[in-house]
C-alpha cells in the first residue's frame, strides 16, 4: 500500500471516530427529554452463543392478549444500539413492538464484524425468535428496517427469513462489489470509512482485515474471491427468494451516496416482483435519514412508518395506490412518481464525442468526484456540487467534448451511458468519466461521474468501452451545456494507471463515441 493510501485511512479513522461519538451524543438527545413508552436494554443470544446487545420498547399499556406487530431494526456500522431509540418511541406510539440491537462485532456485542455474513442473518432470525418469545409481538406480523448495514442485514434475513413480511431499506445496498468495486476500480475513500469506522467501534474478522488488505493491495489474484465473497453478502443474490415470500420492499437512497451507488439499488428494484417502493433524493450516504433519527420530522422515515402500517397494520394510508418510484430532483425541490423507473427517462439525447483525442495518465486535470461525504452534502443542502472551470482543464491530461447550448432546460433522470473506443499504451488503466453543466462563464457542475478499469489488454490494441454513469435527476438550464470529461485520476478511487502511460480516444466510423443522455419530456 502507498503512503498516501496509509494516510488516508489514518485520517479516515480519526474523521470516523470524531464523527460518531457526535453523532451517539445527538442519538442520545431526543430520548433522554422523555420516552413515554417502555424500554428494556437486554441481552440476546445470536447464533453460536453471541451474546447481542439490545433494547425493547413497547407501545404503552402493553399486556395481556394483545399482539403487536413486530419491528427489528440492526444498527448501522458502527452505530450503538441507542441508534434508532427516537424512531422506536415514534414506532412504538404507533403500536408496535420494536427491537434494535447491535449487530455482531460492534461495540458491546460479541463476536466479529462479519459484514452481513450468514453469521448476521442467522442473528436477525434469533432476534425475531427472541421477541417472539418475550414480548407481546405477533409472529403473522414481522418487520425489518435499517439504515446503510443494517438495511442490507434486513433484505438478506428477509430472504433467509420468510417470517419477514415487510423490509424499509434506506441507505443500503444491493450489490456490494458493485458498489465499492464498480467498473472494476477501487472506491479507496468509502473503503477507508468503512474501514476506519470498523476499526475504531468493532472487532475485524481476520477474513475482514484480508479482504481489506486484498482491496487496498490490488491484489487481481484474489479478485474472484473477493468478488464471490461479496455477491454471497449481496441481496441481489437472493432476489428470487424474496419475490417468492412475496416480501414487501420499500428502498431509499440518496444521489449522491458515495459508499453506496443509486445505480444497485434500481437495478434491484427493476427485479423485485412483490410489493416494492422506489424513494431517490439528494444527498450522500444515510444523510437523508439523519434528521429522522434525531427525532425531527423527516420523510424519509415518515414513509417508512406509512409502509408499515400499510403492510403490517392493514391502515388505508393510500400508499398501496400511489406510484412506487418517487424521486426528488437534486436542482429541484418537489417529488416526481413514477409508475416505475423505466418511466424515468422517456426519451433521451446523444451528444455525438467525435474526433481523436489523447491524454496522459498520472495526473490529476482538475475534474474529480469531490470527497467522499463532504461534496454530496454540499450538493443536498446547498446546491453547491463539485465544481471545475471546464475552458482551463489541461486537454493533456483530460479529454473534453461539449454539447451546443441547449435552448431549454434539460431534466436529466437516470443514467448517462458512455460509448467509445480506447486504445491504450499500457496493458492496465484506469479512467473517470464526468457529466458536467457547464454555464455561460465555463463553470462546471458535476452532473454525474464513473470509474472504469481495464486490466490485460493488448498495448497499441484499440477496444470498446460501455460505462454507465451513476444515476441521478438533475435540470440542466436553458442557455447551459452539457460537458462529457475523461481523465485518469481522481481522490475517490485507486488507479491503476502505469507510469507514462496515454489513453486515446477514437471515434471510429463504423462505431462512432457517444454519450446517452437520458431526459424527462418538458
Amino acid at each position: 500500500m502507498g503512503p498516501h493510501r496509509k494516510a488516508l485511512r489514518t485520517t479516515a479513522v480519526g474523521a470516523v471516530s470524531a464523527a460518531l461519538i457526535a453523532g451517539s451524543a445527538l442519538h442520545l438527545a431526543p430520548v433522554a427529554q422523555a420516552a413515554p413508552n417502555p424500554v428494556r436494554f437486554v441481552d440476546i443470544t445470536g447464533d453460536g452463543g453471541t451474546v447481542l446487545k439490545a433494547n425493547v420498547v413497547t407501545p404503552k399499556g402493553a399486556g395481556g392478549r394483545t399482539r403487536y406487530p413486530l419491528l427489528v431494526l440492526p444498527t448501522s456500522w458502527g452505530l450503538p444500539q441507542i441508534e434508532y431509540l427516537a424512531q422506536a418511541q415514534q414506532l412504538a406510539d404507533s403500536g408496535y413492538v420494536v427491537v434494535t440491537y447491535n449487530v455482531r462485532g460492534f461495540w458491546q456485542s460479541g463476536g466479529e464484524i462479519e459484514v452481513a455474513g450468514p453469521r448476521d442473518t442467522a442473528d436477525a432470525s434469533r432476534v425475531i425468535d427472541w421477541a417472539l418469545a418475550h414480548t407481546p409481538a405477533d409472529e403473522r406480523r414481522i418487520g425489518m428496517a435499517g439504515v446503510s448495514y443494517g438495511a442490507g442485514i434486513s433484505l438478506l434475513a428477509a430472504a433467509h427469513d420468510e417470517r419477514v413480511k415487510v423490509v424499509a431499506a434506506l441507505s443500503g445496498w444491493a450489490d456490494l462489489i458493485g458498489s465499492i468495486y464498480s467498473g472494476r476500480t477501487q472506491s479507496v475513500q468509502a473503503a477507508a470509512v468503512l474501514d476506519g469506522a470498523g476499526r475504531v467501534t468493532g472487532r475485524q474478522s481476520e477474513e475482514l482485515r484480508s479482504v481489506f488488505a486484498d482491496f487496498y493491495a490490488s491484489n487481481l489474484a484474489r479478485e474472484p474471491e473477493i468478488i464471490e465473497w461479496g455477491d454471497r453478502r449481496s441481496p441481489k443474490t437472493y432476489v428470487d427468494r424474496l419475490n417468492r415470500n412475496g416480501t414487501a420492499v420499500m428502498l431509499a437512497n440518496a444521489w449522491g451516496d458515495t459508499i453506496f451507488p443509486p445505480n444497485q439499488y434500481t437495478d434491484f428494484y427493476e427485479k423485485l416482483t412483490g410489493p416494492k417502493r422506489l424513494q431517490m433524493r439528494p444527498g450522500d450516504h444515510a444523510t437523508p435519514e439523519i434528521a429522522g433519527l434525531l427525532g425531527l420530522p423527516n420523510d424519509v422515515w415518515q414513509d417508512t412508518r406509512r409502509w408499515f402500517d400499510h403492510h403490517l397494520r392493514g391502515v388505508a394510508n393510500g400508499i398501496g395506490r400511489e406510484a412506487p418510484v418517487r424521486l426528488k430532483p437534486r436542482s429541484s425541490g418537489g417529488y416526481e412518481t413514477y409508475p416505475d423507473w423505466k418511466s424515468v427517462a422517456a426519451t433521451s439525447r446523444k451528444i455525438d464525442l467525435a474526433g481523436s483525442v489523447t491524454i496522459r495518465a498520472n495526473v490529476n486535470s482538475g475534474a474529480d468526484g469531490g470527497i467522499v461525504f463532504l461534496s454530496s452534502i454540499l450538493d443536498q443542502v446547498a446546491q453547491v456540487p463539485p465544481m471545475t472551470y471546464v475552458p482551463l482543464l489541461p486537454r493533456r491530461y483530460a479529454a473534453v467534448w461539449q454539447s451546443e447550448r441547449h435552448r431549454t432546460t434539460q431534466r436529466i433522470r437516470g443514467a448517462a451511458k458512455l460509448h467509445t473506443t480506447v486504445t491504450p499504451t499500457k496493458p492496465s488503466g484506469t479512467l473517470v468519466a464526468y457529466l458536467y453543466d457547464v454555464g455561460p462563464l465555463g463553470l462546471g457542475k458535476l452532473v454525474s461521474n464513473a470509474p472504469f478499469t481495464f486490466h490485460g489488454r493488448t498495448p497499441g490494441r484499440p477496444f470498446g468501452v460501455d460505462l454507465e454513469l451513476f444515476s441521478t435527476a438533475y435540470d440542466v438550464p436553458a442557455g447551459h451545456r452539457l460537458a462529457l470529461v475523461v481523465d485518469t485520476v481522481d481522490p475517490l478511487y485507486i488507479e491503476h494507471n502505469p507510469s507514462g502511460a496515454q489513453l486515446t480516444f477514437s471515434s471510429p466510423a463504423d462505431d462512432p463515441s457517444y454519450v446517452t443522455v437520458p431526459l424527462r419530456e418538458q
